[in-house]
């Protein structure tokens, strides 16, 4: 059974830093792409950032670049996401996902997912 499970969400003020983790079972976590995505308050689930299996292919939203970073520990099973110069407009249920995939930004191409973290920035 795969599971994906998040972690690392919560509160945090304006201009601070938050670091997710997802953390895999169940799959061959170095032959996937993992993906972060995010839904905003009343707006459709949206690609965040991405990262190949091997960690050399990286894709971020323009919203987040210079500001998130995604990687990888494939030892581990796990994907993170960094996430530092925190706005209110980050704030957000953020998902994992994996995908067979080269990174792709339609979550229709994603196979397995977690339940989401709450990331909620304060103003």
């Amino acid at each position: 059974q795969v599971q994906l499970v998040e972690s690392g969400g919560g509160l945090v003020q304006a201009g601070g830093s938050l670091r997710l983790s997802c953390t895999t079972s169940g799959l061959t976590f170095s032959t996937y792409t993992m993906t972060w995505f995010r839904q905003l308050p009343e707006k459709e689930r949206e690609f965040a950032a991405g990262i190949g299996w091997s960690g050399d292919s990286l894709d971020y939203t323009d919203s987040v670049k210079g500001r998130f970073t995604i990687s990888r520990d494939n030892t581990k099973n796990t994907v993170y996401l960094q996430m530092n110069s925190l706005k209110p407009g980050d704030t957000a249920v953020y998902y994992c996902a994996a995908s067979r995939y080269k990174i792709q930004r339609d979550e229709g191409f994603y196979e397995y997912w977690g339940e989401g973290t709450q990331v909620t920035v304060s103003s």
